[in-house]
């Protein structure tokens, strides 16, 4: 059974830091895309945020946090991270990560809350 856990988020405040793990068991994060989305609010649609590719060398954000986010991946945890920097309000929203591929497997998410 894959499972993906979703760490690391928080409270901060505006132009503050955090940096989201996804540990996942079950399947190899080598060999595939990882994705991170959030989502807003209850309700809203998950947006995506950022990829890297199967060999880690390529990656790609949403235009919201290109220039702040970073995903990285560590093979030998089995684990994606999501560095998060200059954190905005916008960016409030519960953070997942997944394969990319269907079918999507969603963990808990991990909630982020950037505000003063």
């Amino acid at each position: 059974q894959v499972q993906l856990v979703e760490s690391g988020g928080g409270v901060v405040q505006p132009g503050g830091s955090l940096r989201l793990s996804c540990v996942v068991s079950g399947r190899s994060v080598s060999g595939h895309s990882m994705d991170w989305f959030r989502r807003a609010a209850p309700g809203k649609d998950r947006e995506w945020v950022a990829q890297i590719s199967q060999t880690d060398d390529v990656t790609h954000y949403a235009d919201s946090v290109k220039g702040r986010f970073t995903i990285s991946r560590d093979h030998d945890k089995n684990t994606v991270y999501l560095q998060m920097n200059n954190l905005k309000p916008d960016d409030t929203a519960v953070y997942y990560c997944n394969f990319a591929l269907p079918p999507p497997i969603w963990g808990q998410g991990t909630q982020v809350i950037v505000s003063s």
